[in-house]
């Protein structure tokens, strides 16, 4: 974008205000992905401070051939490796999905929050998902956490992680099919409008 890009010119030239703008820009993105690696608050603002003290540091160097988003995910990525490398913790999720369109939409659950029968189930439901997408190995569980609840696209992920889209997109499969699976097999994943959405984006 236009507008981006110049921020990124200025910010290169030591512009403060055009880098703070960006940092306004990307910060929440980077602290949800700190986040959803991470399972811990503090340790996705350690991500993002980490992020953007490594983008203040080498932004002179970026070679603006690249998009500046995918540059700082990639950073994001690395920073994220990191941590988790060092601090093996528990992963939250969400019910925010992103289809083979790049439509977003949720793993709907009714509104159970006066059924107390009901919501017991809703918990154990949410309970199943994180164990679901701990369960998965590294590579796997990285491109749920980037295409299903970062939204990125598969340019994207292709970018950041170096790999061919087909990659990403076959890893993607194989681990939506294996949360599906676990959700099945430990009998919490039974809603059909769930699964057909679900089975959908797994194509």
């Amino acid at each position: 974008m236009p507008e981006e890009k110049r921020l990124v010119g200025a910010a290169k030239l030591g512009d403060k205000s055009a880098f703070e703008e960006l940092v306004r820009r990307y910060e929440k993105k980077i602290y949800n992905m700190g986040l959803r690696y991470t399972g811990s608050e503090q340790d996705a603002l350690d991500v993002c401070q980490e992020v953007f003290l490594r983008i203040y540091r080498f932004i002179p160097q970026f070679n603006e051939a690249s998009s500046f988003s995918t540059w700082c995910y990639r950073i994001a990525v690395n920073v994220c490796k990191d941590v988790v490398s060092r601090r093996r913790s528990y992963m939250e999720t969400s019910f925010d999905m992103y289809d083979d369109e790049d439509e977003a939409y949720e793993l709907e659950v009714a509104d159970m929050r006066f059924d107390p029968a009901d919501a017991a189930e809703r918990k154990e439901l949410v309970e199943a998902i994180r164990q679901g997408i701990r369960m998965l190995g590294h590579d796997h569980r990285q491109i749920v956490i980037m295409r299903d609840i970062n939204g990125m696209t598969y340019e994207e992920i292709s970018r950041c992680l170096n790999i061919e889209e087909g990659t990403v997109k076959s890893r993607l499969a194989r681990a939506r099919e294996k949360l599906r699976v676990f959700l099945c097999e430990t009998g919490n994943f039974y809603a059909s409008k769930q699964s057909k959405e679900l089975e959908r984006g797994s194509r």
